[in-house]
């Protein structure tokens, strides 16, 4: 019997779904696909296939997932016994007659022989797939309770109105018994001890061709959250224990064509896995790394996603982001419920070449907490080219080597839309290193980052032993951007950033207004000249004894205003703000402005403080009521005069003062701190 239960309820059974898929992309793909290999371990031949299924994973990382039904009299019920109801069900619905042998993607009621499961394999990863299913599984492994979440989104429509999604539970490196007439997969061997893996241990829904999923249509999202205990041991007589570090699950959509036993696979995934935790507080970094499309700029955005493997709902959080000495601080508000997610962005300056990028949960729900992950990202070199049109036409000199057929090339835009492209060429007669010369014109727009991809199917260049190829971009005055005669040596595949930088916009940010400043807040205006619609305006502001800035996003309103404000300012601390905008991917500054967040104590008495003349040359009249003291710092937070005062007015002379910003702190004889902001300029 299943130790599961549905965690949506019978009237959820099928979804328009309100809210935004979490994993699972909406972009159109592929099918992957899911090779269910009937063998046994009494098959003296089963481990050829093992080591082809293998090989194919292995050619098609993430896309191929293989799945060792263990059946027929072939697989002993001694130990391991690596029988399951399950596995014989799916099995007794195909018909096979003998093992090795197994069906990809359900493509066909009758299994097929070992030899043919790469070329059945390519056909199914080449057709464009009715839906994608992605999701996640966390594990408590204290109770062995696995919480799984599945989202399948149509991409397209499916020819049958009801669909059945899938979740299999697979287990690796169990070690036991088997045959093996050839030593055909000898790296599975430990001793005289065999690994099996990939083994499909159980099925977690109530019947093992899925649950029903409707509707089936083009733009439907459907949501699956299942609750399932793992059992401790499968298989009986003798079972093998279900080690939890070794189990992982599959997902998968399937369709039953009407009239027919068959149930092609539409699509499949192998889902993103955890350890959950009976903790109340517990998210979790669980990757970092770099989004958003190519650019031809050291700032890049940084994704952080966090996930809430705690048993209460997180509604705020505090990340540091960290690479090489460089910190941004991620200040997170919402609901994030128990195994929900947050896809956090940030950005880095980050230099030519590979980095690592660190990011912590400092803090979440308001108290302190420490959990972090790491992540790799990567600014690859740019070639520059300006230009003083909206396009530019570029040459490739191509020297194909004698399998030209091999041999294709691509310009690709920053979001992915391909310029141009060209190849696959003619496979030359003659001798093993002819070559011959191609010459192909290809126009690019102005400040565009364009990528330029070679690609050889033969997976050893354009080059050597069959002729001494090689590539060349010129610009349209017949300047090398890159490539040059020896660039042929490039195993499967080649690339190259070009930054193409047209007439540039004028961009003018303005002086930052600072209002409405008490102990931890502001209000922010700036002004933006710009022939167009920025990528991002905001405002960064930070501590004059601190390098670190806190990041303000801000909105552009219709009279060209860069508006924002913030709430998490420090009391009685002095600021500097600056706004920004981002314009094809460069960050435009304006000027810095100095403020000064109130002290605890300042009461309404602050609007009784008058100072003038502001700016000063010289004199300062101060005039405010029962005024005791006055202190005055500088920008870095010195304190540069001190003067008593007994009565309602007083004159400052600032001559030893150098010419800047200031900030004048009042003291009144019943404790109030009173503020303002003054400048000296001669």
């Amino acid at each position: 019997m299943k130790k599961f239960t549905f965690a949506l309820m019978a009237l959820l059974a099928f979804t328009f779904s309100l809210k935004a898929q979490q994993y699972v992309s909406t972009e159109p793909t592929n099918r992957n696909v899911i090779l269910e290999e009937f063998t046994g371990r009494n098959c003296g031949y089963c481990t050829d296939g093992h080591a082809r299924a293998n090989q194919i994973m292995a050619a098609n990382p993430g896309r191929v997932f293989a799945m060792n039904l263990h059946c027929t009299s072939l697989s002993p019920t001694s130990y391991p016994n690596l029988n399951c109801p399950d596995g014989t069900a799916i099995s007794n619905g195909f018909s096979f007659d003998g093992i090795p042998t197994g069906v990809v993607n359900r493509h066909s009621g009758t299994a097929a022989d070992r030899g043919q499961w790469a070329g059945l394999t390519n056909q199914q990863l080449n057709q464009a797939a009715e839906c994608n299913v992605a999701g996640f599984v966390a594990i408590n492994p204290q109770t062995r309770m696995a919480t799984i979440t599945v989202e399948v989104y149509y991409t397209g429509n499916s020819t049958a109105d009801q669909n059945y999604l899938t979740v299999a539970m697979l287990q690796d490196s169990i070690l036991g018994a088997q045959a093996d007439y050839g030593n055909y997969n000898p790296s599975q061997w430990i001793g005289n001890q065999y690994v099996h893996m990939h083994t499909m241990r159980d099925v977690i829904n109530e019947s093992v061709w899925g649950d029903p999923i409707s509707p089936t249509t083009q733009g439907t999202l459907i949501t699956r959250t299942y609750q399932y205990e793992i059992p401790e041991v499968i298989g009986s007589p003798n079972g093998a224990e279900v080690v939890l570090d070794h189990i992982h699950f599959l997902a998968f959509v399937t369709e039953r064509l009407q009239g027919t036993p068959t149930r092609p696979i539409l699509n499949a995934c192998q889902l993103e896995q955890v350890y959950g935790s009976d903790d109340p507080i517990y998210p979790a970094v669980m990757g970092v790394m770099q989004s958003g499309g190519t650019t031809c700029s050291h700032t890049k955005d940084i994704e952080v996603n966090v996930q809430n493997l705690g048993t209460e709902t997180i509604t705020s959080m505090t990340v540091e982001v960290e690479m090489e000495g460089q910190t941004k601080t991620i200040n997170w508000e919402g609901e994030m419920p128990q195994y929900g997610g947050e896809k956090l962005i940030t950005t880095l300056d980050v230099p030519f070449g590979t980095h690592t990028v660190n990011a912590a949960i400092v803090e979440a729900n308001g108290v302190s907490y420490t959990n972090q992950g790491s992540g790799s990202i990567n600014c690859a070199e740019w070639a520059e080219l300006e230009i003083e049109g909206e396009e530019e036409e570029l040459r490739l000199d191509l020297m194909q080597d004698k399998y030209g057929a091999q041999i294709t090339w691509s310009f690709t835009a920053s979001d992915g839309t391909v310029i141009a492209s060209g190849g696959p060429y003619t496979t030359l007669a003659g001798g093993a290193t002819v070559t011959q010369l191609n010459i192909e014109h290809i126009t690019v727009p102005a400040n565009e980052c364009v990528t330029f991809t070679i690609h050889d199917g033969g997976q050893n260049g354009i080059c050597c032993s069959y002729g001494h190829g090689y590539y060349i971009v010129k610009d349209s005055q017949g300047n090398v951007l890159f490539g040059d005669e020896n660039d042929g040596q490039f195993g499967e595949e080649a690339s190259h950033l070009l930054s193409v930088r047209g007439p540039q916009a004028a961009v003018e940010v303005g002086e930052t207004e600072v209002s409405n400043v008490d102990y931890n807040h502001a209000d922010f205006v700036s002004s933006l000249v710009y022939e167009g619609y920025p990528e991002g305006v905001g405002f960064e502001c930070r501590k004059v004894t601190s390098s670190e800035p806190l990041i303000i996003p801000g909105i552009l309103n219709e009279f060209g205003k860069i508006l924002g404000s913030t709430d998490e300012l420090e009391h009685s601390s002095i600021y500097v703000v600056k706004s920004y905008a981002v314009v094809n991917g460069e960050t435009y500054y304006g000027a810095e402005t100095t403020f000064q967040t109130w002290m605890e104590g300042v009461n309404e008495l602050e609007e009784t403080l008058k100072i003038y003349p502001n700016p000063t040359s010289g004199i300062l009249n101060i005039q405010g009521e029962d005024m005791k003291s006055i202190e005055v710092y500088n920008t870095i937070g010195q304190c540069v005069m001190t003067q008593e005062v007994n009565g309602n007015d007083i004159q400052l002379n600032t001559e030893s003062l150098n010419n800047g910003i200031y900030f004048l702190r009042v003291r009144t004889n019943d404790g109030a701190v009173l503020n303002r902001t003054f400048s000296v300029a001669r």
